[in-house]
């Protein structure tokens, strides 16, 4: 079973990330899935998806949950029907959850790519990163930004929310492993706690509500 890593966030929070290295039979076998997301599996053109779906059930299972467990609301945000909390994440062959019975939650994993830099102007105010001249270094950094705002916007899941104007980023180290955040919207702020690890030319990002 390639469970990749966990993390013991605190008491009420645990994160586990698996590497998909199974074929599509071997991570169906034991699987059971609700009539919903059998016909969504079905639906799935790219067999690493479909791989990648499999293997998110296998760590639901980890915290003892089972498909049945898991529901989506209308704008997409997955949750549990025990009422804790829980985000998903899937990059090529990574696949991540994390759970909490505390605050709210969130994870992303990106692989990291050049392609960040053309659409870095659409997340965050470019004028911030000047000063990195070596480009490895700002792919990470752009990347890990990038997690930081998608792994806030799955908490905070409202339609209309926007990464460049309303989810602020507070400047960061690369190697200071965590940050923090705050999205200010319609009036309102709140605020939240985030780390970041890279690994295998990844970044996983994680934010808690402060």
């Amino acid at each position: 079973m390639p469970l990749y890593k966990t993390i013991k966030v605190n008491s009420s929070v645990v994160a586990h990330i698996w590497k998909i290295e199974e074929t599509e039979g071997a991570l169906a076998d034991g699987v059971v899935l609700t009539d919903h997301c059998q016909d969504r599996l079905r639906k799935m053109k790219s067999e690493l998806h479909r791989r990648g779906f499999l293997s998110i059930r296998h760590l639901m299972a980890i915290e003892g949950y089972e498909d049945k467990d898991l529901y989506y609301d209308d704008f997409g945000k997955p949750h549990l029907t025990d009422g804790n909390y829980i985000s998903i994440s899937h990059s090529n062959q990574f696949t991540a959850i994390i759970i909490s019975n505390g605050p709210a939650v969130g994870i992303d994993i990106e692989k990291q790519r050049e392609k960040i830099l053309r659409i870095a102007h659409k997340f965050t105010p470019l004028e911030e990163y000047s000063t990195i001249a070596n480009t490895d270094a700002l792919i990470r950094k752009l990347t890990i930004v990038w997690g930081c705002k998608e792994s806030l916007y799955k908490i905070y899941a409202k339609p209309g929310l926007s990464f460049l104007h309303h989810i602020i980023i507070s400047d960061f180290d690369l190697a200071d492993g965590k940050t923090t955040g705050e999205i200010i919207y319609k009036g309102k702020k709140s605020d939240y706690d985030i780390d970041y690890f890279e690994f295998e030319g990844f970044t996983c990002v994680y934010g808690l509500v402060n």
